[in-house]
């Protein structure tokens, strides 16, 4: 399948009443005193890696983290560290012996197999964490875990890109079953958001609506939107290696159709700014060369090649357990996080790696502007 653009597929609530249900149906799938497990986690000092090594403490377990000692080298100081590298440096893992591994660095095949290969006799269940981005058909909508995945002409390429992406991660979820049959954790989450969130797709929308002013939403505000908070998804996944869970699972959220409306709102509602939301046709936005997903983050419109992303069918996983904490919490919390990230950027006066997606003010203007006027 084809990228909307060359991110897309790289970074695949509202009420008091769902915040009970949260915790209800938490309680629901055993949140109890779990039997304690030795985990060791490929990667887990990055976005997702930290929540699920929090959550796993807090429920007992032992974890072992095996990366490059790169990123946030400093975190978790009590927790056993292996350095090492995925490109042929594994020797750290060899004679271990670990409950659960739980993947979340693994996109090219080899990489995996290799890994997978090493530890198949030394645990019981390997968890990788995937991405709904391996379906073949980006349109369509309500995807379950059957529907076909991408596929390479040169199933051989280690090249990671917009358009590899899907089909390489595809390619790492049947390594991971072949070299550990019936004991594979397949985990395919979409957009993932939430404090800790470099990407800034998700963290876009609460971050400009602070801002305030005449901000610029896009289409009629019905499109639908998912994605899922890194703090359910690290939870869930801890949850799913206490059981253990195999098979495959689409993990993204929320339970319900959530449209782009409500999600504005949820920012609008985290915030003082008062803003003044103006939506714009997505037509006129095209006219505009206003992109989706890069000028406007999350929202797909309904006639993209990619719009069936955003309506994944994840009853699977909601039913093995899979919940999701309110979108005011994630929206505040992320918001929270975003400020204190631009607080420190600008203490260590450290420039970010990568731009923000988002359009830029100035832009933004112009494109109000026009509007209004096509609109008198």
């Amino acid at each position: 399948m084809r990228a909307m653009t060359s991110n897309r597929r790289e970074f695949l609530h509202v009420s008091a009443a769902a915040g009970a249900a949260y915790v209800l149906g938490s309680r629901a799938f055993g949140l109890g005193t779990p039997a304690p497990l030795k985990i060791l986690i490929l990667g887990g000092t990055g976005f997702l890696g930290p929540h699920q090594v929090e959550y796993a403490l807090k429920r007992g377990h032992t974890l072992t983290l095996f990366n490059r000692g790169k990123t946030h080298p400093k975190l978790f100081p009590d927790v056993e560290k292996i350095i090492g590298d995925r490109e042929g440096k594994l020797e750290g893992l060899k004679g271990r012996q670990w409950d659960v591994v739980i993947d979340n660095s693994g996109y090219i095949p080899r990489h995996v197999k290799e890994a997978a290969e090493l530890l198949r006799d030394n645990v019981k269940q390997y968890l990788f964490v995937s991405t709904i981005s391996v379906f073949a058909d980006g349109k369509k909508a309500n995807m379950d875990e059957s529907a076909p995945v991408a596929t390479l002409a040169d199933p051989t390429t280690e090249k990671v890109t917009g358009e590899t992406y899907g089909a390489l991660k595809a390619l790492c979820e049947k390594a991971a079953e072949a070299a550990m049959p019936g004991r594979a954790t397949i985990v395919r989450p979409g957009l993932i958001v939430g404090p800790g969130d470099d990407t800034y797709r998700f963290t876009y929308w609460p971050v400009r609506v602070d801002r305030g002013g005449d901000v610029l939403a896009p289409g009629d505000g019905s499109d639908p939107v998912q994605f899922i908070d890194a703090r359910d998804l690290a939870e869930w996944c801890i949850r799913m290696a206490e059981k253990p869970a195999p098979g495959t699972y689409n993990a993204t959220g929320p339970a319900k159709t959530l449209a782009m409306k409500e999600l504005v709102e949820a920012c609008a509602g985290a915030t003082k700014s008062n803003p003044k939301i103006t939506w714009v046709p997505a037509k006129f936005l095209a006219e505009q060369k206003v992109a989706p997903w890069e000028d406007m983050p999350v929202w797909v419109p309904r006639d993209s090649e990619e719009f069936g992303l955003s309506q994944v069918n994840a009853k699977k996983a909601i039913a093995a357990g899979l919940t999701f904490r309110p979108l005011p919490e994630t929206v505040k919390d992320t918001l929270a996080w975003a400020k204190a990230q631009e607080k420190e950027e600008a203490a260590e006066s450290r420039p970010r790696k990568r731009p923000k997606p988002g359009i830029k003010p100035e832009r933004e203007a112009e494109v109000l502007a026009a509007w209004k006027a096509a609109a008198k």
